[in-house]
């Protein structure tokens, strides 16, 4: 029986960050305890990515000498965006590996579809630098590895974090078969992302950016959606829809200037499914990315899971 698969483990606490971060252990616990009474959902269990996965999108050398810093004790990587602590690296690679768990599931027709509830995230990662409370872009290595591993062509990864998903554009700039449309506040952290920025080379067209200014809300996020991405949509005709679900675009988040509410979410999470209903076999797999006021966060989550149970 199709479901939606959830990717919900406490190892995702054990990334520790310095007292008083907004990316902290209790972003899993509220999401946890909002998902627990939902009825329907299938349970994945999580794996630990392998390296070999983890460079599909990030430069080896990176990814030892970011491993390597964290076992010898580093508390901050690039320069203090990025909080860590012993285990960090370990939590970071099953994030990604839970992520891929859920790409293979909704792939192999397990699943309808998926939520993935993982820290740290991902979206702000570059090839070979962390940034943005992110290690390493499990979305795109997820992309990749969909491509790699399950022989498909094309991709198409959504953002509606508040703010810009530059790691994942910066890796598939100048790629044709990955399509990456992204919502953001703007101007706003990363400082990226604005409308001209359309990809490069045989990637020309492929990245489409739809910034906005502080206040915008579910109106002009889902007119984007409707007007720009279904369109890209259709034209591109992806196998597999990946969605950045950053939930820091709600009203209230302390690192966001959008006003979109738990209904807006609601609507959006349809409208990506319908896509995938209509493009790919349904096949969508949400990651976790921003979120960080924790009634705020546990109240969207369990909309946007309890719209793809739908």
């Amino acid at each position: 029986m199709f479901t939606t698969a959830l990717i919900l483990d406490k190892f995702y606490e054990r990334h520790r960050t310095a007292p008083g971060h907004p990316e902290a252990p209790g972003r899993m616990t509220v999401i946890r305890e909002a998902l627990a009474t939902l009825p329907g959902p299938q349970i994945l269990r999580s794996r630990r990515a392998e390296i070999s996965q983890i460079t599909l999108c990030h430069d080896p050398d990176y990814v030892e000498s970011t491993l390597v810093k964290i076992q010898e004790g580093a508390h901050e990587l690039a320069g203090g965006d990025v909080s860590v602590s012993s285990e960090s690296g370990e939590v970071a690679l099953h994030a990604t590996g839970g992520v891929l768990t859920a790409v293979d599931a909704v792939l192999a027709g397990q699943a309808r579809n998926a939520f993935c509830a993982v820290r740290p995230p991902g979206h702000h990662a570059r090839p070979r630098a962390a940034m943005g409370f992110c290690l390493f872009n499990s979305i795109a290595i997820a992309a990749r590895y969909a491509q790699k591993f399950h022989g498909l062509d094309r991709v198409a990864i959504v953002d509606w974090d508040v703010h810009h998903g530059n790691g994942t554009q910066e890796i598939f700039y100048r790629d044709s078969s990955v399509l990456f449309f992204s919502t953001h506040q703007s101007p706003w952290y990363p400082g990226t992302g604005f409308r001209e920025e359309t990809g490069d080379g045989p990637g020309r067209g492929t990245t489409l950016n739809c910034p906005l200014p502080a206040g915008s809300g579910g109106a002009e996020i889902f007119s984007a959606f409707q007007d720009r991405l279904l369109p890209a949509l259709r034209k591109f005709r992806p196998e597999l829809i990946l969605l950045s679900a950053g939930f820091d675009s709600r009203a209230g988040d302390p690192l966001g200037q959008f006003l979109l509410t738990d209904a807006d979410f609601h609507d959006l999470t349809h409208l990506l499914r319908d896509a995938a209903a209509e493009l790919c076999h349904e096949r969508l797999v949400s990651v976790l990315e921003g979120g960080y006021h924790p009634a705020g966060l546990a109240s969207a989550v369990k909309t946007h899971v309890t719209a793809l149970l739908e």
